[in-house]
């Protein structure tokens, strides 16, 4: 049995489910060329280990979404019946794929169209001389999902036999996992449009063609919005150019303008020429000494990490609102950037941040083992990453390796694996010179132009001593849990030759806790001490939301919030923030409550654009009790505190009443006009021992631990 493109537009139900489209949208808003295109997805046949099965595309054959819900199936070949639409004729027909995990071989009706391997990036073969409009033809895709990932990219899919990260790898996403379609092009067409506005005045353009005539074909770029053109006679099959804007607006945060760019190819044979929309913004992000800037002003990274998984459908997500719901919910908890971990998101995603003003750190995923295969393998994958995606002006940082992954945890014993990890950068650094580019996320940099580090620390004491040290250069190596028997000291250089100075320094993996509340806490906690010092450039909390057993996300893995236990994200992570002098005993007890008045020294850390001038208040309210509404009086107010853009402000006390049983003193920075710029809180409750008892003769032993709160009476 096959499908056709008719039966695949009804709604009739089909072995129980409904027989509609999913994931109906274009999916490729930033290369648009969706007056003429045919969504494949929907249901398919699957043939695997002798049985057949109604599947729905785009979704992976583990999930229930797919109909299917195989886990470890390692083959299977997909069919239905394609038909490109009657209007058509003339024009190239292009076959286009998403995603598809792993290995895919393309035929129809049994010839051979393409075969790729690459599980993350998306891939296209012109099929004009393989279906004739109004006819219909049978599509089959043949993929291989071997169980044994290791020497392919794979990012956190679990493999069998396991990766040495099995403690943080997820169900896999098999086969066909992102939208498949047809699109009509013009005879000669642009095969790929590159364009980039980092020089904040103009749009360099670069088009590459394919189809019947490409050495020859004239390419007319225009700006929509101002009508600017550009004519361009292609070289050897590509065209480059620049049109230079005469009032530019940049894009930002802030300002997300997006430039559409009409790039239309002609051949002057009276054929239908080729047209698409793609989108650019004004956009400059870069490293000047250890700071960034964004279109060359200071720029202070408040990210979170998101893996870009959903429950049942894994790496797809169900539908364009859960799609691009993540970043509206990232804004919200307070962070300017993303960094998507590990995985080459969906364009439509992309198109959202762009559209937004949401910032992206940007990696592909990695393999597992060193060899020469792996290297290959992942080192492939580069070029198409820069080809459909280095247009988003919301991708600022490149990543590689993520932690040595797939360079076996020892780049710092291994010249080959050093010499792995700079020619990824350079393999990199060749295909796009427009963004700060990190080799190996985390650990013993080789060649990057920032040094991040990942840092997981459960005593407060000792992250805010670590954290001091590091942005001190006292400290250079931390411990790191690679197993539950298995420590080791990670370095942020691989060796003497990494400058020490004058490259940004970035904490991209941090959090702790067991609990939300305990999470919440250290969230807290945590940020403001990376906050404390000027000398880091910004910092990725981990995680946005929940994945199967890996509980570390502010919200569930169906994106609900979590109790926080008072902490709103989106003041921790504001432009300006409260840093309190103290280092708290315990969750939902930072202090004992005091039998009597005591003072606490704050500074604050402002990010914004002008100096700041305010005072601090204090006043109790009860325990628990919501910290977003200010009360009408307070008990203390500060001294008057200034705060220089970039720089910790100098020490303001606060005098805060004895309050002899639990509460929460709720503490704000308040401008002489009332304006709240910065929140924060202590809770007094009583500090309690750890509990033990029963524990084995030497195994754990009780102590009440000090209060480490820096308060004077």
């Amino acid at each position: 049995m096959t499908i056709s493109t008719s039966d695949i537009a009804t709604t009739q139900m089909h072995s129980g489910r409904p027989n509609s489209i999913p994931r109906p949208e274009y999916p490729r808003p930033d290369r648009d060329r969706s007056p003429h295109w045919v969504n494949l997805n929907g249901l398919w046949e699957l043939a695997a280990d002798g049985q057949l099965y109604d599947i729905t595309v785009p979704f992976a054959w583990e999930s229930e979404a797919s109909g299917v819900n195989r886990h470890w199936l390692e083959h299977g070949i997909y069919s239905r019946s394609v038909a490109a639409p009657t209007d058509w004729e003339g024009a190239r027909i292009v076959l286009c794929f998403g995603a598809v995990h792993h290995h895919a071989i393309v035929r129809i009706d049994g010839d051979v169209v393409g075969e790729h391997r690459g599980g993350y990036d998306s891939f296209e073969y012109d099929v004009t001389p393989h279906l004739t409009p109004g006819t219909e033809a049978e599509l089959t895709v043949e993929v291989y999902a071997p169980a044994d990932k290791r020497q392919f990219p794979h990012g956190k899919q679990r493999s069998i036999p396991r990766d040495d990260y099995d403690g943080v790898a997820f169900t896999p996403t098999s086969g066909i996992w992102q939208t498949v379609w047809l699109e009509a092009r013009g005879g000669t067409y642009a095969r790929s449009v590159v364009l980039r506005g980092d020089s904040l005045t103009g749009i360099d353009v670069t088009v590459d063609l394919g189809g019947d005539d490409p050495a020859g074909a004239v390419v007319d770029v225009s700006i929509l919005e101002s009508h600017e053109t550009l004519r361009l006679v292609a070289d050897g099959g590509r065209a480059t150019g620049r049109i230079e804007l005469e009032a530019p607006r940049p894009w930002s945060p802030e300002s997300p303008h997006l430039y559409e760019v009409e790039v239309v190819v002609s051949n002057g044979d009276g054929r239908r020429p080729d047209r698409l929309v793609a989108t650019v913004g004004l956009r400059r992000f870069e490293v000047n000494g250890e700071q960034l800037f964004l279109n060359e002003s200071r720029f202070y990274v408040r990210g979170v990490l998101d893996q870009g998984y959903w429950p049942d459908t894994g790496l797809t997500a169900p539908s364009l609102h859960d799609l691009q719901a993540d970043i509206d919910l990232a804004r919200d908890l307070g962070y300017n950037l993303i960094r998507k971990h590990l995985k080459f998101e969906e364009p439509l995603w992309l198109h959202e941040a762009d559209r937004t003003g949401m910032l992206v750190w940007a990696e592909p995923a990695c393999t597992s083992r060193f060899s020469p295969a792996s290297i290959q393998a992942f080192e492939a994958q580069l070029p198409a990453m820069v080809e459909r995606d280095g247009n988003h002006p919301s991708i600022v940082i490149w990543s590689l390796y993520n932690e040595e992954w797939g360079l076996d945890w020892d780049i710092a014993g291994s010249p080959a694996r050093t010499e792995a990890a700079a020619r990824a950068y350079d393999v990199l650094r060749g295909l796009d010179a427009t963004r700060p580019i990190v080799e190996n996320s985390g650990w013993s940099h080789v060649k990057s132009d920032l040094v991040d580090w990942h840092y997981y620390e459960p005593d407060l004491a000792e992250w805010r001593r670590a954290v001091a040290q590091l942005a001190a250069g006292e400290r250079e190596s931390f411990p790191v849990r690679l197993g539950h028997d298995f420590v080791v000291d990670k370095s942020l250089y691989s060796s003497e030759q990494f400058a020490r100075r004058g490259v940004p320094i970035i904490n991209s993996e941090y959090g702790e806790g067991f609990t939300s509340l305990e999470r919440a806490w250290h969230l807290r906690w945590e940020t403001q001490e990376l906050r404390r010092h000027d000398r880091f450039a910004g910092y990725v909390y981990t995680e946005l939301a929940d994945i199967e057993h890996e509980a570390a996300g502010l919200l569930t893995t169906d994106r609900r919030t979590k109790d926080w236990g008072g902490c709103i994200p989106s003041d921790v992570n504001a432009d300006t923030i409260l840093v309190i002098d103290l280092v708290p005993a315990q969750a939902g007890a930072d202090i004992e409550p005091p039998q009597e008045r005591c003072v606490f020294d704050l500074r604050v850390s402002h990010h914004g654009p002008e100096p700041i001038v305010g005072r601090i208040h204090a006043t109790w309210i009860a325990p628990g009790a919501p910290v977003h509404q200010r009360p009408e009086q307070s008990d203390s107010v500060s001294n008057e505190v200034q705060a220089q853009p970039f720089e910790l402000s100098n020490p303001v006390s606060i005098e805060a009443p004895a309050r002899p049983d639990p509460g929460r003193l709720l503490l704000w920075l308040e401008t002489s006009a009332g304006e709240t710029l910065a929140r924060s809180f202590l809770d007094a409750a009583q500090v309690e021992p750890p509990n033990r008892r029963g524990a084995r003769p030497g195994e754990l032993v009780a102590r009440t631990p000090a209060s480490r709160a820096e308060v004077r009476p």
